[in-house]
């Protein structure tokens, strides 16, 4: 259970100390007033991850180049400071020497937005990060190759554009992308099949339909990663990067047999990617044993009552659960479904509806 979270030059926060109630809560007010910083905070302490931005400047207040994050729970203290570039990192006063050793023994989390959308009709870089953010938090060795392979990555292309390069030396480098992606298509996989069940059962849940929902694993080569890297070598060399391997993959979602982004009401659509994002929670659960985090940012507006009323009741009872709204409206007349909380002007106010 997350206890406090403490917060310097973060976003549009100078300071904050707030003791976080034990259900989780809804947090409501204006645009750009602070809800989603605090989401985003706490998915950050917690995952080193932010769906919001790549770039670790971007979160330091404005006018500043630093920022401080402090959350305590009922297991320990996590302390992130980030200045000079660098983020200093400790779990209950130890410093962590990289990502790895800092996330070691952290609790799951998962973000609903309403960018989720893009998971069913977007480009495929959207469905790419969300199998990275899960498995990332799913299996131990999924990280540390997503990172080696993107390093490798990264030097290939830049090889890649560098007419005196040798394609010995980019030989080595595809072996360090095959050994690494091998790793990262195997586990993104299994991830499509474990999550599979849940996806459907949840779509069932929350449209009432009976609409049958699949969902394929595509990777961007039917070679072996290796030999697919060998095969490609001149076309990567006349573009200037790599144009196979697990960057480059994708998975399919069907509804009736039919592709989800074409052919899919919009309703529909939202519906399975509500469903493919709250299928982490119940995946994450069986796979680690904690109840995650949900984080909830400005979806309930988006829903129809009917759909509205099924999401709710499908949210995990065990979980802290925090959900931000530009209003109560889509209430009525029910009661809040956690402790309200208005945010104005990056402070924040205990409220009723």
């Amino acid at each position: 259970m997350l206890l406090t979270l403490r917060l310097r030059n973060f976003r549009c926060y100078p300071t904050l100390n707030w003791d976080i109630p034990a259900e989780g809560a809804l947090l409501y007010g204006d645009n750009a007033q602070g809800k989603t910083s605090l989401l985003e905070a706490i998915c950050f302490a917690l995952t080193l991850h932010t769906p919001r931005t790549s770039r670790m400047d971007r979160m330091a207040m404005l006018g500043t180049e630093e920022f401080g994050i402090s959350l305590d729970s009922d297991e320990g203290t996590r302390r992130l400071y980030w200045s000079n570039k660098k983020l200093n990192m400790q779990v209950n006063g130890a410093s962590k020497k990289d990502f790895t050793d800092y996330l070691t023994d952290s609790r799951p989390v998962v973000w609903l937005g309403n960018t989720d959308m893009t998971l069913v009709t977007g480009a495929a870089e959207a469905r790419r990060n969300y199998l990275d953010f899960l498995g990332s938090q799913w299996h131990p060795a999924y990280r540390p190759a997503l990172l080696s392979y993107r390093k490798a990555l990264k030097s290939r292309n830049l090889l890649l554009r560098n007419p005196r390069c040798s394609k010995e030396t980019l030989h080595s480098y595809a072996a360090i992308l095959a050994y690494n992606g091998r790793i990262l298509c195997d586990l993104r996989s299994r991830l499509i099949e474990l999550l599979r069940p849940h996806i459907c059962r949840l779509h069932s849940d929350i449209s009432g339909g009976q609409e049958a929902i699949t969902i394929t694993y595509r990777p961007s080569s039917d070679l072996p990663l290796e030999e697919a890297l060998l095969q490609s070598l001149d076309t990567d060399i006349r573009a200037g990067f790599t144009t196979v391997g697990p960057h480059r993959d994708d998975f399919a979602l069907n509804i009736g047999g039919r592709a989800a982004a074409e052919f899919a009401s919009e309703g529909q659509q939202r519906t399975l990617a509500t469903s493919l994002v709250l299928a982490q929670s119940g995946l994450l659960q069986v796979q680690t044993g904690y109840a995650p985090t949900l984080l909830i940012d400005d979806i309930f507006g988006e829903l129809d009552p009917a759909r509205r009323r099924a999401l709710l009741a499908q949210l995990p009872t065990d979980s802290q659960i925090f959900i931000t709204t530009t209003h109560t409206d889509w209430l009525q007349d029910s009661p809040p479904p956690l402790p309200l909380l208005r945010i104005n002007n990056a402070m924040i106010h205990y409220s009723e509806v």
